[in-house]
């Protein structure tokens, strides 16, 4: 599935506010490693780099096309000399020894499994260390409802069949907090609802491009693509009304901070010691 850096980055300030709120909660001392699974283009991973510049900052993701743009900004920024990308699927990677940090931001929803890679990562990372990540939990909201609409009639049903699989997409937050907790981590769990403000024509759809839209452009030939938008951002206006101060888009999100322990408790060991 391709993405276009360009079309993430439209809303980078509405997008960048749960790594930010989830950033705030992960308190490590002098982390040695810190890794970014899912980086995009790299701008959240200078973050990174710059709240602890001491660190080996690491971004992955799928994406050549996101490398490549992380890269390009990170050469022009000589300062974060810690901050390296690399092109890989973040279900081939494993916590090392000196992991401290794991972070994934609007990510793992691509990852059926994710629930696994999840307790996986939490049970070979080393005392001290924190896991953080971040889900949009927005799937029933009409922006992907609509979505699935009319991916579901009859012209694009047969482009669009099973392309859109979102139910069940991601946990709810006490299954993620009991995931944390069964592998031996503390857990800090929240959900929040961003009501953003959006402005200009048509942009719920222009958000819908950057993110949830991609395995619609994956699917549909290119001479479909303008037709199915079409048809989606006539049914978005009408969900998505422009009011006085702009267009309200409200999205919930799912923020989950773990951190193993430097001491067991007493009486309370990690289900792999």
């Amino acid at each position: 599935m391709h993405w276009d850096p360009d079309g993430y980055r439209e809303f980078t300030d509405q997008r960048s506010r749960p790594f930010v709120d989830l950033l705030s909660r992960i308190t490590p001392q002098q982390p040695r490693y810190v890794v970014d699974l899912g980086c995009g283009s790299g701008e959240l991973t200078a973050l990174l780099a710059r709240t602890w510049p001491e660190a080996q900052v690491h971004g992955i993701d799928s994406s050549a096309a996101m490398i490549e743009d992380a890269r390009t900004r990170a050469a022009a920024r000589p300062a974060e000399a810690g901050l390296t990308f690399e092109v890989r699927d973040l279900t081939a990677w494993t916590p090392g020894p000196h992991t401290d940090v794991v972070l994934s931001n609007a990510a793992l929803q691509w990852v059926p499994q994710h629930r696994d890679l999840l307790t996986a990562w939490a049970r070979a990372l080393g005392p001290g260390a924190w896991l953080a990540w971040q889900v949009p939990a927005n799937f029933d909201e009409p922006a992907h409802a609509l979505m699935r609409e009319i991916a579901a009639r009859p012209h694009w049903r047969r482009h669009l069949d099973g392309a859109l699989r979102h139910r069940g997409a991601v946990a709810e937050p006490g299954a993620y907090a009991d995931l944390l907790l069964d592998a031996g981590l503390e857990a800090d769990v929240w959900e929040t609802t961003y009501l953003h403000l959006l402005s200009g024509p048509d942009p719920v759809l222009r958000w819908m491009r950057g993110t949830g839209l991609r395995p619609v452009h994956a699917r549909l030939p290119a001479t479909e693509i303008a037709a199915f938008e079409a048809e989606y951002a006539q049914e978005l206006r009408a969900a998505y009304p422009p009011g006085p101060h702009g267009t309200r888009f409200p999205f919930r999100r799912i923020l989950c901070v773990g951190h193993v322990p430097h001491s067991s408790q007493p009486g309370r060991t990690r289900p792999d010691s």
